[in-house]
């Protein structure tokens, strides 16, 4: 149990956080969210020693061991496999210790290390972290290169892998899916759910939040008020108690009608009957929270295109790549005005490479980018950010591409964005992260473009201006492609879905849902091809056949417990279900807490035992897969 009494966190002469009284349980995966500046990252930075408390205390068990993650990635020469097994440092240090007397040819403290290894379970440790590092993306002929070829994201996915694999009681990320990709967040999200520890975690992504906290930590005007649920329960609590203070009626009322417009569009205008309903569950979340969006008191838009020629643009039989080498191969792609379409694949799958293409920025190799003489492309990457000038102030970035406009247009303009008052004039330097995406998008809006490629346009973003953007984009009449691990933002903008995947761009049919059942089905390998040759002969098959008999006998005990481990799986996904309704009712909390512990500690057993259950249905899969 970790306990917070009375706390007071200040940074300078700031006061971020005063007379904070929070109890956290162990096993819990709390969410601490709140908007940039509030303070998150320096309640970690206390719970780590880093900050010392203004006033009050943060009381926790001895001997807790905490794992976070570090800020910065050295270019060291290890190999970045060895450098995630140093995460465990007592199992890396009996490991180097057993190396090193062999090396020596000193069998006693060889076999006094080789005992500490099975002590410490140490014979899979390097296992386990070429496991992490498959989960978050590296693929197997990266594991063995330096730490020094990385660049700063990959870096920062070994760094994530490197806290992963510390042994630990207490788990802090601050943002851990900026840098990853869809497919390594729906992996961190499992992982996480597995995770037999406490965990604490920053993120601004949702969807990411939905799926696997069990709690929600909102920091909000200098205090810190703990929720049951994941943040679709806290938002419903919290508009709750917004309502009750009487937050002004008249601002719900039209937030409550663009909410409405919003829904009843987008029911008109989904494409795909599948993905229509995967947006609705994600806009049924959102009815009852008008409160809460109203408190945010920001918004934005894009303004309208001059012009919606069509086809914007298409891609014929395009082969796109680098330096002569293709990663996609005979890429057709149109792209009609109101065309909203979702990038999906693991990072280096090739859909910054397809957004390259798109906007013009690489040749194709093969085929013809055929772009109207009228499209006007705003394009958004993840190095946009990076461009903008050291030293120049929000009016200055806007002045160069609106150089006859007068001030006080731009400054209106700028306001819209949340740039008020002297804060035009300030320089970039000093923005933080999320000001300087917000500015970067402000900027191509303002050539109103009628055709948007954004690419990873949340990295940075609070939750705050991540709905803002979700509604601009909703109200945005052009052509978007978007690429982005935000499950929320993709679902909501989104009407149809493209995978990049094997050199290949190709529609998807289904939702976000859907794709991940799909990575499921291809990591388990159930979607692999045959890999047995086509040789003909009437022996050859006929040897097949024997052989295939014989694999099936093999497999049948591990398919029957297969069976029994997953009606088991289903069995305690509906106990937990109900587990996760009765701690979401904040009517649990109003007596003396007991029953709201005993629930929690059964929803801790009962989460044991599933990630138990979980971690044998893998290894009966992967068994079955090597052919038993």
């Amino acid at each position: 149990m970790i306990a917070l009494r009375s706390l007071a966190l200040r940074r300078g002469e700031r006061l971020l956080l005063s007379n904070v009284d929070v109890v956290l349980h162990a096993g819990w995966r709390v969410g601490v969210i709140g908007r940039n500046g509030c303070g998150k990252s320096s309640l970690f930075a206390a719970i780590l020693g880093q900050l010392e408390s203004d006033a009050g205390s943060i009381d926790r068990p001895a001997g807790l061991r905490i794992a976070s993650v570090a800020q910065e990635a050295p270019a060291l020469p290890d190999a970045a496999i060895d450098f995630v097994l140093q995460g465990d440092a007592a199992v890396a240090a009996a490991l180097r210790a057993a190396s090193e007397a062999e090396a020596r040819g000193d069998h006693e403290a060889a076999a006094h290390a080789h005992h500490d290894i099975e002590h410490l379970g140490g014979y899979d440790a390097r296992a386990r972290a070429g496991r992490l590092l498959h989960g978050l993306g590296f693929p197997a002929e990266t594991h063995l290169m330096p730490v020094s070829s990385f660049s700063g994201g990959w870096r920062v996915r070994l760094n994530l892998a490197h806290a992963l694999m510390t042994p630990s009681d207490l788990l802090l990320l601050d943002e851990p899916t900026n840098h990853l990709d869809l497919d390594a967040v729906l992996w961190l999200e499992e992982w996480l759910k597995r995770y037999e520890g406490t965990v604490l975690v920053i993120s601004h992504d949702r969807e990411f939040l939905d799926g696997m906290v069990t709690h929600t930590l909102h920091l909000h005007g200098g205090t810190a008020r703990l929720y049951s649920g994941d943040y679709s329960a806290f938002e419903r609590q919290r508009a709750e108690q917004l309502r009750q203070q009487q937050i002004a009626f008249e601002k719900e009322q039209v937030e409550r009608a663009h909410l409405q417009a919003f829904i009843d569009r987008f029911k008109a205008k989904a494409s795909k009957a599948k993905q229509a309903q995967s947006r609705m569950k994600r806009l049924e979340k959102l009815a009852g929270t008008e409160a809460v969006r109203a408190e945010r008191g920001f918004s934005f838009n894009f303004p309208p295109p001059n012009k919606l020629p069509t086809p914007l643009l298409r891609l014929d039989m395009v082969d796109a790549g680098y330096a002569g080498t293709p990663i996609l191969n005979a890429v057709k792609f149109s792209l009609e005005p109101g065309d909203r379409i979702g990038l999906l694949g693991r990072n280096g799958a090739g859909k910054s490479t397809l957004v390259k293409t798109l906007f013009g920025d690489l040749a194709p190799l093969h085929g013809e980018r055929l772009a109207h003489g009228e499209v006007n492309i705003g394009y958004f990457s993840q190095h946009t950010v990076e461009q903008l000038h050291e030293g120049h102030s929000p009016m200055q970035h806007l002045a160069e591409i609106a150089p006859k406009v007068g001030e006080q247009v731009l400054r209106t303009y700028l306001g819209t964005w949340n740039f008020a008052g002297e804060r035009v004039f300030e320089s970039v330097e000093g923005f933080s992260g999320g000001e300087r995406a917000r500015l970067a998008l402000a900027l191509i809006a303002w050539r109103k473009p009628n055709l948007l490629l954004l690419d990873e346009p949340t990295n940075h973003l609070d939750l705050d201006m991540r709905e803002a953007l979700a509604d601009a984009l909703a109200e945005y009449p052009g052509a978007l492609v978007l690429v982005s691990h935000d499950r929320h933002l993709l679902g909501l903008v989104c009407d149809t879905y493209w995978r990049v995947a094997d050199g290949k761009v190709e529609a998807f049919d289904g939702d976000l849902d859907d794709y991940a059942a799909w990575l499921r089905k291809r990591s388990s390998g159930v979607s692999a091809s045959a890999a047995s040759s086509n040789n003909g002969g009437a022996e050859q098959r006929n040897g097949r056949r024997r052989s295939a008999a014989e694999q099936r006998d093999r497999e049948r005990p591990l398919r029957n417990r297969l069976k029994v481990v997953e009606a088991r799986m289903e069995k305690l996904a509906v106990e937990l279900a109900a587990l996760q309704s009765q701690l979401g009712d904040p009517a649990l909390y109003a007596g003396d807490g007991k029953e709201a512990t005993r629930l929690s500690q059964q929803q801790h057993s009962l989460g044991s035992e599933h990630a138990t259950l979980e971690d044998e249905w893998l290894q009966l899969h992967d068994q079955l897969e090597q052919g038993a």
